[in-house]
């Protein structure tokens, strides 16, 4: 029975799931949205909304300056950080599609954007979309993506560049 044993274990073992599950977390805080199998959208989800829920749960804290809060708040921001930093890499690289490379800090993004973004919603910051299958094994693919992105499927982009056109 598997009683008390929550979450897919997808063939591998502890550690190696974990690394695979911090570098879906990451691309996915980094890009806002990536593509691949439905099992793992569905347990990634669980993992990225729980760093996004300690970063909302923060509150004001996570986006005024260091020096301007108060010994407290200085205290319960340094142990978010901490708790999001035990799962999810501090620094990634995005190479935007003219080739120039930009060092991003994921921390501070789920911090201060992703939190600020999320403040008043209650939860549910992903998406999970259905895509055809995988050609080689025929895997069930899906898309997942952070609810709100500027790259959002629903048409938020397509709508600002008929914006732009017109």
């Amino acid at each position: 029975m598997r009683h008390k044993k929550l979450g897919r274990q997808f063939g591998r073992n502890t550690s190696h799931r974990r690394a695979m599950f911090r570098a879906l977390a990451a691309n996915l805080v980094l890009h806002e949205r990536i593509e691949t199998t439905e099992a793992k959208a569905k347990e990634l989800r669980r993992v990225v909304e729980r760093l996004i829920t300690r970063a909302v749960r923060l509150g004001s804290a996570g986006q005024t300056p260091s020096d301007q809060l108060s010994t407290a708040d200085k205290a319960r921001r340094t142990a978010t950080k901490r708790q999001i930093g035990a799962f999810l890499q501090r620094f990634a690289t995005k190479t935007s599609k003219d080739g120039e490379s930009t060092q991003v800090d994921l921390q501070e993004k789920v911090l201060v954007e992703l939190a600020a973004r999320y403040k008043d919603r209650p939860g549910g910051y992903t998406r999970i979309i259905k895509l055809n299958r995988r050609r080689g094994d025929n895997a069930p693919m899906s898309l997942i993506e952070l609810v709100g992105s500027a790259v959002s499927v629903d048409g938020g982009a397509k709508k600002a560049d008929k914006a732009e056109a017109a």
